[in-house]
């Protein structure tokens, strides 16, 4: 009964009390614990937001960037250092061709803007592309080129974009690298460790997210950066993509500050 009588009360009279709470959080999460140096994505349920709204899945999609955006400010906001995102796997080629291509124009769009972005260049971010970029079109793979070509010289905060990716490819490419360099004589078999493979993966020695986050509702890894997450902090939100909140985010930040990391110890 009360569900249904709240269920009525427009959303606007929540405001205040949403506004309250999400500064009371901010500042835990400043205050009471460490912050993570990377923040980990799979930004999943934007073409199911979408057929809520009986919209076609481009237009989750879009609104999917856009909060992306709002997530590079709030990581900033708290000095995460590192966000990697989900953007599109190997399997997702499998996808209508219409969903395909204005997914690909979207992320040439974005790549564009990514250069021109006052913000990227105010607060030096550096964007990378992981993936088997040799599977995009040409017209994505030489936006993405550009916005990390204009970026690389900066290293205050990271945006790494999983575009073609999938977790199995990046080791199975590692291990061809690694082949090829012990058959051409630049390593012994002998020297191959943990940290010489991670010098292999699509960005070498990038820091191990320290939390994953997965939208959607789904709970799985998906084939995300499978070598990376072994220690990873696993956090699983039943909201669509384009749904989560600030809040979201901050109350996941801050059951990570509870949490004991072991690492197996």
């Amino acid at each position: 009964m009360l569900y249904r009588i709240i269920s009525h009360i427009p959303h606007i009279l929540f405001k205040p009390v949403y506004d309250l709470y999400e500064k009371y959080l901010l500042e835990k999460v400043k205050t009471c614990g460490r912050i993570p140096k990377h923040v980990a994505i799979i930004m999943d349920g934007n073409r199911r937001w979408a057929r809520k709204y009986e919209k076609p899945p481009w237009y989750g999609h879009l609104f999917g960037s856009e909060k992306l955006e709002e997530i590079l400010e709030w990581s900033r906001e708290l000095g995460i250092k590192t966000l990697t995102v989900y953007a599109f796997s190997t399997e997702n080629f499998k996808r209508s061709p219409e969903e395909v291509n204005a997914l690909m124009n979207l992320f040439e769009r974005k790549f564009r803007e990514l250069v021109h972005d006052e913000r990227v260049h105010k607060y030096g971010m550096h964007v990378s592309v992981i993936g088997r970029k040799e599977l995009l079109p040409e017209n994505v793979r030489k936006a993405a080129e550009e916005a990390e070509r204009v970026t690389k010289k900066y290293n205050n905060y990271y945006l790494n974009l999983a575009i073609a990716y999938g977790g199995r490819s990046e080791i199975a490419d590692a291990v061809k690298e690694i082949v090829d360099d012990i058959l051409a004589g630049r390593i012994k078999r002998e020297e191959i460790t943990e940290d010489l493979i991670k010098r292999y993966l699509y960005i070498p020695n990038m820091p191990d997210p320290d939390i994953v986050i997965r939208t959607g509702g789904e709970v799985r890894i998906s084939n995300f950066l499978l070598y990376q997450i072994a220690y990873s902090e696993l956090f699983f939100v039943d909201v669509y993509f384009p749904e989560f909140r600030k809040i979201d985010f901050l109350r996941i930040i801050r059951e990570y500050q509870r949490r004991e990391r072991r690492f197996g110890r």
